[in-house]
C-alpha cells in the first residue's frame, strides 16, 4: 500500500466503512489485513483504512449477525481470522448500497458546476 493519506474526511469513511467491508467479503471471505489491501487497491490508494478502524467495524459486523468469522491458515500459512458475509449481510448490503446511490447522486447534484 502506498504512503499516501486519504482525503477522505473521516466522518464519511465511518458512515461507509461498514457497506465496503461488506461490499469487499461480498467476493469471498477475507481476513482484516487482505480486506484493508483490496478497500486501497479498488479505491486506487484513495481509501487506507487503519486497523484502528477496521477491526471495531469488524467485531460490530458480526455482533449484528452481518458476518461471520473463522480461523485458518493465511496464504502465507499464518492463523489468520477470516471473516465472511452471512445472509442478513448480503440483505443489509443490498439496502445500503441503494442509499448510497441516492445520496452521491443527490450529492453530484448539488455540486454540478464547481470547479
Amino acid at each position: 500500500m502506498s504512503g499516501s493519506q486519504s482525503n477522505v474526511p473521516p466522518r464519511i469513511l465511518q458512515g461507509t466503512l461498514n457497506m465496503m467491508v461488506l461490499r469487499i467479503l461480498s467476493d469471498g471471505a477475507e481476513h482484516g489485513y487482505g480486506i484493508a489491501r483490496k478497500i486501497s487497491e479498488r479505491s486506487k490508494d484513495g481509501l487506507l483504512i487503519k486497523e484502528g478502524s477496521l477491526y471495531p467495524a469488524l467485531h460490530r459486523l458480526e455482533k449484528n449477525g452481518l458476518v461471520s468469522s473463522e480461523w485458518r491458515a493465511s496464504e502465507s500459512n499464518r492463523r489468520a481470522k477470516y471473516y465472511r458475509l452471512t445472509a442478513k449481510g448480503k440483505q443489509e448490503l443490498a439496502s445500503e448500497a441503494a442509499s448510497w446511490q441516492q445520496a452521491s447522486q443527490a450529492i453530484n447534484n448539488v455540486m454540478t458546476g464547481l470547479t
